[in-house]
């Protein structure tokens, strides 16, 4: 089936479903606005939303506000997403904004980045993924004034970053991997395959994003602090241990950064095997050079 076709399924079954006289609700609503979000039905979910109230009497709550705004930050629209928000009847959470903090993120809009900074950190202070988001924002333009300014302020808030690790399950057992962790029995093997896999990666177009790493140390030394993460330390370990058709799942506590990001899409190419990571905002699964997630995550 053509693809555009099976991304305009959930609204062809929608209208089906308002032709057979069945009145659509909040749920309804909510998964019809999240597959437009996710298939990049920009003003088809603007329709529907606009729709709701005017057309089928359903007053819009946080949830159906929060995919809009995930649908315009997917589309780089972030100014757009703004603006919703602060049109809102309700007030927003901190779960709405740290929305479109990612958002800033993935386009790379520092202004708009501030302004949604500081209004998380009126609601609470102590998350600490949102100082990463807004920290990796300021680095990705190296901006790194302003990232020393973000530490401060997690220092003053007595924040503490929390520690990144990856889980993956075999032979019966749960094996889990830090930063750099070199405790596992099979670290050796693991560090070597993982240097091995880089530089095939690299042939692929694999290119470090040596800006998110610390700014005061050399370049080749950024480069390796990437190469070890939790989530690449885990996915070695699955494709040393697992069998050549098993797909590698793995389990993160963190949200996954643009590097492994990239680095994993390439080796589901490289490797012609199927990838799923979870991190603490959703399932992204690699397949052939693509994540599920669109690159939005």
């Amino acid at each position: 089936m053509d693809i555009m076709v099976l991304e305009e399924m959930p609204l062809i079954s929608f209208n089906c479903m308002v032709r057979a006289g069945t009145k659509p609700n909040h749920a309804t609503f909510t998964s019809l606005l999240s597959a437009c979000s996710h298939s990049g039905l920009v003003n088809e979910g603007r329709k529907c939303f606009d729709s709701m109230v005017s057309v089928h009497g359903v007053e819009p709550k946080l949830n159906h506000y929060a995919c809009m705004v995930d649908l315009l930050g997917r589309a780089g629209r972030v100014h757009e997403a703004l603006e919703l928000i602060e049109r809102m009847p309700m007030k927003p959470d901190s779960s709405l904004w740290g929305s479109l903090l990612g958002a800033c993120r993935i386009h790379g809009d520092i202004d708009t980045g501030e302004k949604v900074a500081d209004k998380i950190f009126e609601l609470e202070t102590t998350h600490s993924g949102y100082y990463v988001l807004l920290s990796n924002i300021y680095a990705a333009k190296s901006r790194w004034k302003e990232v020393e300014r973000v530490r401060k302020l997690m220092v003053g808030n007595k924040v503490s970053k929390v520690q990144g690790f990856s889980l993956i399950e075999f032979g019966n057992q749960v094996h889990k991997f830090g930063v750099d962790d070199r405790s596992h029995p099979q670290a050796k093997e693991i560090y070597s395959y993982l240097e091995e896999l880089t530089g095939k990666l690299k042939q692929h177009g694999y290119v470090p994003l040596i800006d998110l790493a610390l700014h005061d140390i050399e370049d080749e030394t950024k480069e390796a602090s990437l190469l070890y993460h939790s989530e690449k330390l885990a996915i070695a370990f699955g494709l040393i241990n697992l069998s050549p058709e098993a797909p590698i799942r793995v389990t993160k506590n963190l949200r996954i950064c643009a590097d492994c990001h990239d680095a994993i899409k390439i080796i589901s190419k490289v490797v012609s095997r199927e990838i799923v990571v979870r991190d603490m905002n959703r399932f992204h699964h690699f397949e052939n050079g693509y994540c599920s997630c669109g690159d939005f995550w």
